[in-house]
C-alpha cells in the first residue's frame, strides 16, 4: 500500500496495482496532474470533498477511470453535466481488481438545524487478517462506521462536526494498526500538531498515528 496525501481529505491510494483517488476537493492540490487512475471516489457532496470545477479535467485526463459517488452526490454531479455511478451504503464493487465496500450512509451532524446529507465511508482492499495486503478505511465525514480488521484508518482530524474527544473515541473504536490524519486543510501547522498530539497521546495502544508528508507517496505499513 502507498498513500499520497494531496491535502485535506484527498488521498491517492495505490494498492495491489490499483490507483484510486478519494475526495479531490477545493482544499486539495496536485490531484489535477494525476494519470493512470482506475477510479475517482467521492464520499459526499461538500466542496471540500469534490471540486466540481476541476473534476472534469481530471476525468478527461483519466478517461478509463470510473467515477463513483455517494448517491446524492451523483445526482448533484449529473445536474452539473458530470456522470457518476451511484455508490450506495452496503454496495461492494471492484476498482482495478481491488475490493471496495461502501459503508454508513449519512453525514455527521453539524447542527440540528441543518439537514443531514448522504455520506459513504470507503473500505478498500483486504486486511492482513484476511490474508490481504492491507485494508484502508476512509470514513468521509462521519465517525459511525467501525468495521473490523482495519489496517490503515484515514482519520478526520478536524471538522465543524467533530471535537477532539470524538476523534479520539473513533480512533479507539476502529483500533487500526496505523492512522493517517486527514481532513486538516484549514489548520495551521501548530494547531495540526496539537490535534495529532491528542490522537497520539490518547489513542489506543498498538495504533500508530503517522502524519503523511504532503504530496509524498508513503507506505503507511512499511
Amino acid at each position: 500500500m502507498r498513500l499520497t496525501h494531496l491535502g485535506h481529505a484527498c488521498l491517492l491510494i495505490e494498492l495491489d496495482g490499483a490507483r484510486v483517488l478519494v475526495d479531490p476537493g477545493v482544499f486539495s492540490h496536485g490531484f489535477e496532474e494525476l494519470g493512470g487512475l482506475d477510479a475517482v471516489v467521492l464520499t459526499h457532496q461538500h466542496p471540500d470533498h469534490v471540486d466540481v470545477e476541476r473534476l472534469p479535467a481530471l476525468l478527461e485526463a483519466n478517461d478509463g477511470a470510473r467515477l463513483l459517488a455517494e448517491p446524492e452526490t451523483a445526482a448533484e454531479l449529473k445536474g452539473a453535466g458530470i456522470e457518476a455511478a451511484a455508490l450506495h451504503a452496503g454496495d461492494e464493487t471492484e476498482v482495478g481488481g481491488v475490493r471496495l465496500k461502501a459503508l454508513g450512509g449519512r453525514h455527521a451532524v453539524i447542527h440540528p438545524d441543518l439537514p443531514r446529507i448522504g455520506n459513504v465511508g470507503l473500505l478498500l482492499g483486504r486486511s492482513r487478517a484476511e490474508g490481504g495486503t492491507g485494508a484502508l478505511l476512509h470514513p468521509g465525514d462521519a465517525y459511525d462506521v467501525v468495521p473490523a480488521d482495519v489496517d490503515v484508518l484515514a482519520l478526520p482530524l478536524w471538522a465543524p462536526w467533530a471535537k477532539s474527544a470524538e476523534t479520539v473515541d473513533y480512533l479507539r473504536a476502529v483500533r487500526p494498526a496505523v492512522a493517517v490524519p486527514i481532513h486538516d486543510g484549514p489548520l495551521q501547522p501548530a494547531a495540526r500538531g496539537m490535534y495529532v498530539g491528542h490522537a497520539r497521546t490518547l489513542g489506543p495502544e498498538g495504533s500508530e498515528v503517522r502524519p503523511l508528508d504532503a504530496g509524498i507517496a508513503t507506505d503507511p505499513l512499511g
